[in-house]
């Protein structure tokens, strides 16, 4: 049962325990009605009830750069979230093109449960929830239905091993309109083998791709997360830069030769090799 309590006024935090494992919605003491969703002490979104627009971690705001980017202002967009959490991007989504369809993918329900009872959704938005695995869900999408497809799965912190390879991308492919977006949310630290294991893996299904992240990250200095975005047509790589390197924590834009050289020879993913991404450093989420 969840456990919820208001002292003084503020609300406490909320705890409770889900599919995947203890869920925790945190009160932001600087936001009235912004929330940190935590699975087992690993932070997997923020939400803003009153401003949906307002993405507080910095891999999400390279998202929410994407969804600005992919489309003139307001343009409605059919986008495939895999990986709900706590619907972050999916409500930016709503906020900042109205009258978009979009549907959510999230293995796990009784988080998503939680989630849509004490995080509610704008009613008017158009966001469908499918209790799923992610490529389950996937595999139900028509072809050429999604202008953009996001994937951000993490299980235990991980993303799973069947979301990493070449027979996944396929299908993210088959689902997306002639140049549709993929962007994906990914975790890796030094040496980063599965991050380049990654990006030859997208490479091998799309032509163009470019990522963006801490530069200390891209260092090898650091575990951290990576904004892969992949299409078959041309990317909007000198807006995303300057709007990744201007955002409150500044990141850096790789592609074209730097990326490839960055990938070092890599070896794109198959189903039958696809292992986990790597466990992250306690010293992550202290």
């Amino acid at each position: 049962m969840p456990k919820s309590r208001v002292r003084g006024g503020a609300p406490e935090a909320l705890v409770e325990t889900v599919d995947g494992g203890l869920a925790e919605l945190i009160p932001d003491r600087d936001r009235d009605r912004a929330w940190t969703l935590l699975l087992d002490g690993a932070p997997q979104s923020h939400v803003d009830l009153d401003d949906p627009t307002h993405l507080g971690f910095a891999y999400q705001r390279r998202l929410g750069h994407i969804v600005d980017l992919i489309a003139p202002a307001k343009q409605p967009l059919q986008v495939l979230h895999l990986g709900g959490g706590a619907f972050t991007m999916a409500r930016y989504v709503a906020a900042t093109r109205p009258r978009s369809t979009q549907q959510v993918v999230e293995i796990d329900v009784p988080l998503a449960q939680l989630v849509r009872r004490e995080l509610p959704l704008d009613p008017g938005a158009r966001i469908r929830v499918r209790g799923v695995d992610a490529r389950e869900g996937l595999a139900k999408v028509p072809e050429g239905w999604a202008d953009l497809v996001v994937a951000d799965v993490f299980s235990g912190a991980r993303t799973p091993a069947h979301l990493t390879s070449t027979e996944f991308l396929g299908e993210v492919r088959r689902v997306l309109k002639p140049g549709g977006h993929y962007a994906a949310n990914l975790a890796d630290g030094p040496p980063l083998a599965h991050l380049r294991g990654q990006i030859a893996t997208a490479a091998a299904v799309f032509p163009q791709l470019a990522l963006a992240a801490d530069p200390a990250v891209l260092r090898g200095k650091r575990f951290g997360n990576v904004v892969l975005l992949a299409s078959e047509l041309a990317l909007p790589v000198a807006e995303w830069t300057r709007r990744v390197a201007t955002d409150p924590h500044p990141g850096r834009v790789e592609h074209g030769r730097d990326l490839a050289d960055f990938t070092g020879g890599a070896a794109p993913v198959v189903d039958a090799s696809a292992q986990p991404s790597p466990v992250p450093p306690s010293s992550v989420f202290t």
